[in-house]
């Protein structure tokens, strides 16, 4: 099927579509930064896992990031790389299972490494432990790790002055679609807390939620203060593991309007799509999501102007009370079987989605730089059955 994706009137609903040629730009640049920034970007599955995609990916990048056995058996199945491997703590019935999938494993505590790291010998994998800095610049408490308190890391006057047998490397993830500026505070208070192991280590994964992708992200600072970052540290190996950067404004969502309420002068239309089943993120951030030809209101910027003939709460087709968003302001009256482009809608969506009320699942589809839609997944009711079989 050849669409057009400037409207996607005539794609299927609902639907995640993620476009090729917006994917290849990211991964181009992505490419172009580790070649001249002499560092490593791998893909974390959490933010992104269509592996009938990572053909693609491989001809850009070599490895991938996971948290669990079932991410990183998708490493080393699908994407044909062994992972690099963290989760916060490790079980007896399915460590030696992620070990066979891994290159890296990561301890969260010293108490998982020293649980664990004996069944590590003799194999190929590198150990290393995550390390918390305790800064951070995020604002949504939600996704912060460096909150007092925090289950993530470990502090720097927890380490011993040798470090323990076998760890080669530290991980440190405390950022969320931040800055390069946020980064490079961040290596400060990592050096004024880590900086005298540093030496003595092969690698530093500084970790997710480097949203080198978007428009305004400063990629020469970024370069700048890794390359300085190296020549500090010639005996360090650099990844950064971001997801959303990878999928970054790569595809949208369609959707249908299936009915339109009114209440008090207050305009809802019903979609054929869920935010809380299907956009997770816009509650969880939250954010409001990017419609296209429409404009997104707030509700305090709204307030005077909610019942105004143009504007309008979206609401989903969940039973929960909360599943809406509101308010958009649309150039023309909305109609029933109308379609709704929801932009940015690959990343952190249906790595997170699910089928509460048994509400249909929209497919997946890649655009081809062709635009030809190749239908990689479509949902029926056994999928929903067979969760709880």
């Amino acid at each position: 099927m050849q669409i057009d994706p400037n409207t996607y009137l005539d794609a299927p609903a609902p639907y995640y579509i993620m476009e090729e040629r917006a994917l290849r730009r990211n991964l181009s640049l992505i490419k172009n930064i580790s070649e001249r920034a002499g560092v490593e970007f791998i893909l974390a599955f959490k933010a992104f896992a269509l592996w009938k995609t990572f053909p693609i990916f491989r001809e850009y990048i070599g490895h991938t990031t996971a948290s669990s056995l079932y991410e990183a058996r998708l490493a080393f199945e699908e994407f044909g790389s062994k992972a690099h491997t963290y989760t916060p703590a490790y079980e007896d019935n399915t460590f030696d299972d992620i070990v066979a999938c891994s290159s890296h494993i990561t301890f969260n505590s010293l108490s998982q490494y020293e649980r664990f790291h004996a069944r590590t010998k003799g194999k190929e994998v590198s150990l290393g432990l995550r390390v918390n800095p305790e800064y951070s610049e995020i604002e949504t408490e939600l996704y912060n790790p460096c909150a007092p308190g925090s289950r993530f890391g470990i502090l720097s006057d927890q380490l011993p002055e040798a470090l323990p047998e076998g760890i080669e490397g530290f991980h440190c993830h405390n950022h969320c679609e931040s800055t390069s500026y946020a980064l490079e505070k961040s290596l400060k208070h990592l050096e004024e807390k880590f900086g005298r192991w540093l030496p003595q280590l092969k690698w530093l994964n500084l970790g997710g939620g480097h949203l080198v992708t978007r428009q305004d992200y400063d990629v020469e600072h970024l370069i700048r203060i890794l390359s300085d970052f190296k020549h500090r540290y010639p005996n360090l190996h650099i990844t950064l593991e971001p997801g959303s950067a990878f999928a970054w404004q790569t595809g949208v969502l369609t959707a249908d309007v299936v009915d339109i309420v009114e209440n008090d002068g207050i305009k809802t239309a019903i979609l054929n799509v869920s935010f809380t089943c299907h956009m997770p993120d816009c509650l969880e951030m939250p954010y409001w999501p990017a419609i296209r030809g429409a404009k997104a209101w707030g509700e305090d910027t709204a307030k005077g102007r909610e019942r105004e003939p143009l504007f309008y709460r979206l609401g989903g087709n969940s039973c929960l009370s909360g599943d809406f968003m509101g308010y958009w302001e649309f150039a023309e009256p909305l109609k029933i079987g109308q379609r709704l482009v929801f932009e940015d809608m690959i990343h952190y969506t249906t790595v997170k989605t699910n089928m509460f009320n048994g509400i249909h699942h929209p497919g997946i589809a890649l655009l081809r730089e062709n635009n030809v839609l190749e239908i990689l997944r479509e949902y029926c009711y056994e999928d929903y059955r067979d969760r709880m079989n």
